[in-house]
Protein backbone atom coordinates (compact mmCIF):
# COMPACT_ATOMS: atom_id res chain seq x y z
CA UNK A 1 0.00 0.00 0.00
CA UNK A 2 2.84 2.38 0.85
CA UNK A 3 4.48 1.75 -2.53
CA UNK A 4 1.19 2.55 -4.27
CA UNK A 5 0.95 5.81 -2.32
CA UNK A 6 4.48 6.83 -3.31
CA UNK A 7 3.74 6.00 -6.94
CA UNK A 8 0.58 8.12 -6.78
CA UNK A 9 2.56 11.04 -5.33
CA UNK A 10 5.11 10.76 -8.16
CA UNK A 11 2.35 10.73 -10.78
CA UNK A 12 0.70 13.73 -9.17
CA UNK A 13 4.03 15.54 -9.09
CA UNK A 14 4.64 14.83 -12.78
CA UNK A 15 1.15 16.07 -13.59
CA UNK A 16 1.72 19.30 -11.67
CA UNK A 17 5.07 19.86 -13.39
CA UNK A 18 3.52 19.20 -16.80
CA UNK A 19 0.69 21.68 -16.15
CA UNK A 20 3.17 24.35 -15.02
CA UNK A 21 5.36 23.73 -18.07
CA UNK A 22 2.38 24.12 -20.42
CA UNK A 23 1.20 27.26 -18.62
CA UNK A 24 4.72 28.71 -18.80
CA UNK A 25 4.98 27.97 -22.51
CA UNK A 26 1.55 29.53 -23.20
CA UNK A 27 2.02 32.63 -21.06
CA UNK A 28 3.02 35.90 -22.72
CA UNK A 29 5.73 37.19 -20.41
CA UNK A 30 6.91 40.78 -20.48
CA UNK A 31 10.64 41.07 -21.07
CA UNK A 32 11.45 41.90 -17.40
CA UNK A 33 9.32 38.97 -16.20
CA UNK A 34 10.89 36.60 -18.72
CA UNK A 35 14.38 37.70 -17.69
CA UNK A 36 13.45 37.16 -14.05
CA UNK A 37 12.34 33.61 -14.81
CA UNK A 38 15.29 32.62 -17.00
CA UNK A 39 17.86 33.98 -14.55
CA UNK A 40 16.03 33.75 -11.23
CA UNK A 41 14.73 30.19 -11.57
CA UNK A 42 18.23 28.94 -12.34
CA UNK A 43 19.66 30.92 -9.43
CA UNK A 44 17.23 29.13 -7.11
CA UNK A 45 18.58 25.67 -8.05
CA UNK A 46 21.72 25.84 -5.84
CA UNK A 47 19.49 27.02 -2.98
CA UNK A 48 17.31 23.94 -3.44
CA UNK A 49 20.46 21.81 -3.50
CA UNK A 50 21.75 23.38 -0.28
CA UNK A 51 18.42 22.83 1.48
CA UNK A 52 18.22 19.25 0.26
CA UNK A 53 21.79 18.56 1.37
CA UNK A 54 21.09 19.99 4.82
CA UNK A 55 18.10 17.66 5.20
CA UNK A 56 20.11 14.68 3.94
CA UNK A 57 22.91 15.28 6.40
CA UNK A 58 20.55 15.61 9.35
CA UNK A 59 19.60 11.93 9.02
CA UNK A 60 21.69 10.19 6.35
CA UNK A 61 19.50 7.11 5.98
CA UNK A 62 18.88 5.34 2.63
CA UNK A 63 15.09 5.25 2.92
CA UNK A 64 14.90 8.90 3.96
CA UNK A 65 17.25 9.91 1.16
CA UNK A 66 15.05 8.08 -1.34
CA UNK A 67 11.94 9.89 -0.15
CA UNK A 68 13.62 13.29 0.01
CA UNK A 69 14.92 12.95 -3.54
CA UNK A 70 11.39 12.98 -4.97
CA UNK A 71 10.40 16.58 -4.03
CA UNK A 72 13.94 17.93 -4.45
CA UNK A 73 14.31 16.51 -7.96
CA UNK A 74 10.84 17.66 -8.96
CA UNK A 75 11.55 21.18 -7.75
CA UNK A 76 14.93 21.27 -9.51
CA UNK A 77 13.40 20.00 -12.75
CA UNK A 78 10.57 22.50 -12.49
CA UNK A 79 12.94 25.44 -12.04
CA UNK A 80 15.32 24.46 -14.83
CA UNK A 81 12.47 23.47 -17.15
CA UNK A 82 10.63 26.77 -16.76
CA UNK A 83 13.88 28.68 -17.26
CA UNK A 84 14.60 26.80 -20.48
CA UNK A 85 11.05 27.23 -21.77
CA UNK A 86 11.32 30.99 -21.32
CA UNK A 87 14.99 31.53 -22.20
CA UNK A 88 15.16 30.44 -25.83
CA UNK A 89 12.12 32.43 -27.01
CA UNK A 90 13.55 35.47 -25.19
CA UNK A 91 16.93 35.32 -26.92
CA UNK A 92 15.15 34.85 -30.25
CA UNK A 93 12.76 37.76 -29.75
CA UNK A 94 15.34 40.09 -28.19
CA UNK A 95 18.71 39.33 -29.79
CA UNK A 96 21.39 41.38 -28.07
CA UNK A 97 24.41 39.81 -29.72
CA UNK A 98 25.00 37.30 -32.50
CA UNK A 99 27.71 34.78 -33.29
CA UNK A 100 28.12 33.24 -36.71
CA UNK A 101 28.05 29.46 -36.88
CA UNK A 102 26.91 27.11 -39.70
CA UNK A 103 23.35 26.11 -38.84
CA UNK A 104 23.69 22.78 -40.62
CA UNK A 105 26.53 21.79 -38.30
CA UNK A 106 24.68 22.95 -35.19
CA UNK A 107 21.60 21.00 -36.31
CA UNK A 108 23.67 17.84 -36.69
CA UNK A 109 25.14 18.44 -33.23
CA UNK A 110 21.65 18.89 -31.76
CA UNK A 111 20.54 15.59 -33.28
CA UNK A 112 23.68 13.80 -32.11
CA UNK A 113 23.50 15.05 -28.53
CA UNK A 114 19.74 14.42 -28.42
CA UNK A 115 20.27 10.80 -29.42
CA UNK A 116 23.10 10.43 -26.92
CA UNK A 117 20.90 11.83 -24.14
CA UNK A 118 18.20 9.29 -25.04
CA UNK A 119 20.81 6.53 -24.95
CA UNK A 120 21.88 7.70 -21.49
CA UNK A 121 18.26 7.41 -20.32
CA UNK A 122 18.14 3.88 -21.78
CA UNK A 123 21.47 3.11 -20.11
CA UNK A 124 20.11 4.21 -16.73
CA UNK A 125 16.89 2.24 -17.16
CA UNK A 126 18.68 -1.00 -18.13
CA UNK A 127 21.74 -0.89 -15.88
CA UNK A 128 20.31 1.11 -12.97
CA UNK A 129 16.66 0.04 -13.19
CA UNK A 130 15.58 3.67 -12.93
CA UNK A 131 14.49 6.74 -14.84
CA UNK A 132 15.51 10.41 -14.61
CA UNK A 133 13.66 13.19 -12.81
CA UNK A 134 12.92 10.93 -9.78
CA UNK A 135 10.11 9.25 -11.74
CA UNK A 136 11.72 5.90 -10.89
CA UNK A 137 14.79 6.07 -8.64
CA UNK A 138 17.58 3.73 -9.68
CA UNK A 139 17.57 0.53 -7.66
CA UNK A 140 21.15 -0.36 -8.47
CA UNK A 141 24.26 1.59 -9.39
CA UNK A 142 24.64 2.20 -13.13
CA UNK A 143 28.36 1.94 -13.92
CA UNK A 144 28.45 0.41 -17.40
CA UNK A 145 28.23 1.67 -20.99
CA UNK A 146 28.03 5.48 -21.02
CA UNK A 147 28.23 5.60 -17.23
CA UNK A 148 31.65 3.96 -17.42
CA UNK A 149 32.92 7.05 -19.29
CA UNK A 150 31.50 9.69 -16.95
CA UNK A 151 29.20 9.83 -13.94
CA UNK A 152 26.65 12.13 -15.56
CA UNK A 153 26.30 11.29 -19.27
CA UNK A 154 22.66 12.35 -19.40
CA UNK A 155 23.31 15.79 -17.96
CA UNK A 156 26.40 16.26 -20.11
CA UNK A 157 24.54 15.41 -23.31
CA UNK A 158 21.63 17.68 -22.44
CA UNK A 159 23.97 20.60 -21.73
CA UNK A 160 25.72 20.00 -25.05
CA UNK A 161 22.31 19.82 -26.74
CA UNK A 162 21.34 23.21 -25.31
CA UNK A 163 24.69 24.68 -26.35
CA UNK A 164 24.17 23.33 -29.87
CA UNK A 165 20.69 24.87 -29.83
CA UNK A 166 22.21 28.22 -28.88
CA UNK A 167 24.66 27.87 -31.76
CA UNK A 168 21.79 27.02 -34.10
CA UNK A 169 20.14 30.29 -33.02
CA UNK A 170 23.49 32.03 -33.50
CA UNK A 171 22.83 33.70 -30.17
CA UNK A 172 25.80 34.70 -28.05
CA UNK A 173 23.31 35.54 -25.29
CA UNK A 174 22.05 31.95 -25.22
CA UNK A 175 25.58 30.52 -25.28
CA UNK A 176 26.61 32.65 -22.30
CA UNK A 177 23.40 31.80 -20.43
CA UNK A 178 23.78 28.04 -20.96
CA UNK A 179 27.53 27.83 -20.35
CA UNK A 180 27.85 30.51 -17.69
CA UNK A 181 24.59 30.20 -15.76
CA UNK A 182 22.59 27.04 -16.47
CA UNK A 183 25.54 24.62 -16.49
CA UNK A 184 27.14 25.86 -13.22
CA UNK A 185 23.78 25.75 -11.41
CA UNK A 186 23.19 22.17 -12.54
CA UNK A 187 26.74 21.14 -11.57
CA UNK A 188 26.27 22.65 -8.10
CA UNK A 189 23.00 20.75 -7.71
CA UNK A 190 24.59 17.43 -8.63
CA UNK A 191 27.68 18.03 -6.50
CA UNK A 192 25.82 19.24 -3.42
CA UNK A 193 22.70 17.07 -3.42
CA UNK A 194 22.63 14.28 -5.95
CA UNK A 195 26.06 12.81 -5.26
CA UNK A 196 25.43 12.87 -1.51
CA UNK A 197 22.06 11.18 -2.00
CA UNK A 198 23.66 8.43 -4.11
CA UNK A 199 26.41 7.98 -1.54
CA UNK A 200 23.82 7.51 1.20
CA UNK A 201 21.77 5.03 -0.82
CA UNK A 202 24.60 2.98 -2.38
CA UNK A 203 27.45 3.47 0.10
CA UNK A 204 30.96 2.18 -0.62
CA UNK A 205 30.27 0.99 -4.20
CA UNK A 206 29.27 4.53 -5.19
CA UNK A 207 32.33 6.05 -3.48
CA UNK A 208 34.56 3.65 -5.40
CA UNK A 209 32.78 4.43 -8.67
CA UNK A 210 33.05 8.16 -7.98
CA UNK A 211 36.78 7.90 -7.27
CA UNK A 212 37.60 6.23 -10.59
CA UNK A 213 35.06 7.81 -12.98
CA UNK A 214 35.16 11.45 -14.18
CA UNK A 215 32.30 13.76 -13.27
CA UNK A 216 31.74 14.82 -16.89
CA UNK A 217 34.88 14.39 -19.01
Amino acid sequence: MKAIGIFAVKLAGLAVVYVIFVATADHAFSLPAAMAVMWGAVAAVPVVAAGGRWMLDRRPEPRRAEMLTIPVHYLEGLLLGCALIVAFPVVQAHPWSRVWFPQRISQVLMELFGVMAALAVLNLSVRGLGLPFAAVLSRRLATGWLYARCRNPMGLMLLLFFLASALWLRSLDAIVWVAGWLAPAWVLFVKRFEERELEIRFGAPYREYKAKTPFLL
